[in-house]
Parts: C-alpha cells; sequence; structure tokens
C-alpha cells in the first residue's frame, strides 16, 4: 500500500467509515468536526475510538476532551439538531464526557464555530442542510418543553449566600462564589455613588441582595420590586432578618406601576426577560422616575453581533422567551429618553468565573435535592444548562454588559472607573 493509501485508510478508520455500523449521521458529524474543530475529540463508541479534529496550533484550552457515547443515536440528534440535539442527547445519557469535561466539550465546539465554518463549505453545507431539511419535513423536532417547578431549594444548591442570579465579579480566577456577588454588588454601589439619603429603586431585585448590600454599606433606603411571588417572600424575610425592614421595602409589583421618584436606579439580569419590544417602555419607565441629577444601572446579558440568535436549547428548557438585547438598542432606547451614557463595562469574562462556581456547586450538592422532584433528566439538564455558560462566557459571541447613565448632561464624570 502506498503512503497516500495508508494515509488515507488510516483517516476513514479515524472518522467511522470503515465500522460498518457506523451510520450516515456519525459519517458527517466527525466530517464536518475534522474539516472546522479547533481542538480534538474522541469518542469511544461500539468498542472503538474515533478522532476528530485536529491540535490547536495555538495550544488553547481546553483543546482535547473524550466522550464515550453509549447510544450512537447521539450523532443522529446532534447532527440534525446541533446544541439543542446535544443537550437533548446529554440530557437522555446517550453520552457522557471523561474527567467532567463537559465544559471544556462546549468551549471547543463553541470556539470553532462549526455551523458557520460548515456554511462556508458548501459541498458539506449540501450535505449538512439537507440531512436538516429532511428532518425538519418529517416533523421530528419536539415543541413542548419540560416543565419543572423550580424551588427555592434548587437555586439554593447552586448559587451564594444571598441567592443572587447573575454575574458576578472575579479579583482573581481564586475568587469564591460569595466573593464574586460581594465584589459585584460593592462595585454596583460604587458606581452608582451611593450616600446616606439616597432613595434606591431595585426592578427586578430577586433576593434583595443588592439591596440589602446598598442598606448596611452606604445607608440607604431602598425599593425593590418582583412580580415573583416567591422572590417577594424571600426577599421581605432576608430584609427582616437584616434588620432592614424600615429601611428596605419588596413589593410584588410590574414594573409599569412604579411611581415615586428615586436619586438611584438599578437593574440586574431583568432586561434578558422583557418582551420583545418592550426595552423602550422599561427604559421610559426608569427616566419618568428619576429625580434630577440621578444616576441609573442596567446589568444585562447581551448579544455583541449584527444578529441576535437564540440558543434553542436554553429556549426550550431553561429561559423560554427570553432575549439577549445588543447594546446598540439599548444605547438608542437612552438616547430616547434623553439619558446619557457615562460607562459602559464588558464583565462577560467574569460570567465564566460565575456560572463555573455554580457548576461546581450544583454538582456537588445535588445529592441534597428531593430527587422525586429533580429526577436525573432534570440533574443533567442543569448541568448541560451551566455547562452551556461556562463556554458561552469563555469563546461565545455574548457580552455582560454594566450601563451606568444619567439623566443630567452636565453632570461630573468620575475621572477613573470603579
Amino acid at each position: 500500500m502506498s503512503g497516500r493509501s495508508a494515509r488515507a485508510a488510516s483517516e476513514r478508520a479515524s472518522l467511522g467509515e470503515d465500522r460498518p455500523a457506523g451510520s450516515a449521521y456519525e459519517r458527517l458529524f466527525l466530517r464536518m468536526l475534522d474539516t472546522h474543530l479547533d481542538g480534538r475529540i474522541q469518542f469511544e463508541v461500539g468498542g472503538q475510538t474515533l478522532v476528530a479534529g485536529r491540535a490547536s496550533a495555538e495550544r488553547r484550552a481546553p483543546s482535547e476532551v473524550t466522550l464515550r457515547v453509549h447510544d450512537p443515536d447521539f450523532f443522529r440528534r446532534v447532527t440534525c439538531y446541533g446544541n439543542l440535539g446535544m443537550g437533548e442527547a446529554y440530557m437522555a445519557g446517550q453520552f457522557d464526557v471523561l474527567d467532567d469535561a463537559l465544559p471544556a466539550l462546549l468551549t471547543i465546539l463553541l470556539r470553532s464555530r462549526v455551523d458557520k465554518e460548515v456554511s462556508a463549505d458548501v459541498r458539506l453545507a449540501v450535505r449538512y442542510l439537507g440531512v436538516r431539511l429532511r428532518n425538519v419535513l418529517a416533523g421530528k423536532v419536539r415543541n413542548v418543553r419540560r416543565h419543572y417547578d423550580l424551588g427555592d431549594d434548587l437555586f439554593e444548591s447552586f448559587l451564594d449566600s444571598t441567592l443572587t442570579y447573575s454575574c458576578g465579579y472575579a479579583d482573581s480566577a481564586e475568587d469564591d462564589l460569595d466573593r464574586l456577588q460581594r465584589n459585584k454588588l460593592e462595585r454596583i454601589c460604587r458606581k452608582l455613588r451611593l450616600e446616606p439619603g439616597d432613595h434606591l429603586l431595585d426592578l427586578g431585585c430577586g433576593y434583595g441582595g443588592l439591596l440589602i448590600h446598598a442598606a448596611r454599606r452606604f445607608g440607604v433606603t431602598g425599593v425593590g420590586v418582583t412580580i415573583s411571588r416567591r422572590h417577594l417572600e424571600g426577599a421581605r424575610r432576608r430584609v427582616e432578618e437584616a434588620g432592614l425592614s424600615g429601611k428596605v421595602a419588596i413589593d410584588l409589583l410590574d414594573y409599569r406601576d412604579v411611581h415615586g421618584r428615586f436619586a438611584k436606579v438599578v437593574s440586574v439580569g431583568m432586561m434578558e426577560h422583557l418582551e420583545p419590544g418592550e426595552l423602550g417602555s422599561f427604559i421610559g419607565k426608569i427616566a419618568s422616575v428619576l429625580e434630577p441629577s440621578a444616576l441609573g444601572l442596567l446589568h444585562t446579558i447581551g448579544c455583541s453581533t449584527r444578529r441576535n440568535g437564540h440558543d434553542p436549547f436554553i429556549q426550550r428548557y431553561v429561559f423560554p422567551g427570553s432575549g439577549t438585547p445588543k447594546l446598540s438598542e439599548v444605547s438608542r432606547r437612552l438616547e430616547d429618553h434623553g439619558l446619557a451614557i457615562l460607562d459602559v463595562e464588558n464583565m462577560v469574562r467574569h460570567y465564566a468565573y460565575t456560572v463555573e462556581r455554580w457548576w461546581e456547586r450544583f454538582r456537588a450538592n445535588y445529592h441534597t435535592l428531593d430527587h422525586g422532584k429533580y429526577d436525573a433528566v432534570f440533574k443533567r439538564m442543569w448541568e448541560y444548562y451551566l455547562a452551556c455558560g461556562i463556554a458561552a462566557a469563555r469563546v461565545g459571541e455574548c457580552g455582560l454588559y454594566q450601563v451606568l447613565f444619567t439623566n443630567d448632561h452636565t453632570r461630573d464624570l468620575a475621572l477613573q472607573r470603579v
């Protein structure tokens, strides 16, 4: 056998093309990875090890992972439905990633932008889109999301002691979750230049962690609003336990129904859940309740690309109807309402550290949850969701923005960012 023939045979073996049991889906999926993957993935399937991709020239970590495929239908699911298919295959136990490297696997796949690379490769694109079209016409995409009654016990299993469910801020890679969130709360308060006597409005206050921190550390009074009864009860309980009932009020209220005047307004992690087209009215409400020469801060996951796409796995199983506003949309709406932007910070890399801590805590504490309520499928779904968050924050096309603004164009700017 010639050297060229030997290399070709070796290549076919690595891609599974000589395996009688290897399906067309398997061969196409491995071919796509081998052509475009920036990294190497090993697949242990049917007693053989198949390798796809190439070693990263820049030796970026992570660059190599191993999947153990328990059900070959995994290849059909992923080829036909992308990340939704891979997430559902993980939930179904069709594959595992050795060495707890699920976040690393998703990071490699996202970093390589396989879908985009395939679309630029005409021959692969025709085969890939043909497979997807056949499956869409066959009606095999399920549109019904599995519903769970998510309770405090779930969030207590992976969040910090304040139950803050948004991006923290890392001073170092070793910061634990409580430190990450404490850093974030402190930075928000300092950006808003909180001082005794300020009246602070928190739109979408969650369990009240920011208001409690602001009242304790900066001597402000505050109002938090939420449309979640669970958050209302939990936040009120925490405010009372902190001895701040006379300084902080929590109301069950839609933001549209907020009245009064506030020196400072903040919203952390709420804008992602606005209805399409609602951003303008949300920022308009903020503008209407600001005192003269007031400050506001918006903290939101955002989209940093021209096209605002939404991951189908997250939409179906975790945050149906959620959005990621583009920074240009936020700035335009602020401008529409006469609000001047003072500072914009993209903290997305800090989100990677935050979600890594959530992933670690959830996996460590899952055994404490009621397994009748949160079964094995739910556990794997939540693991996959958190792993997606880690990958997106490491190498995705998303942002995590803090936008500081004022209704006073003559207000002095700080010489340095907090």
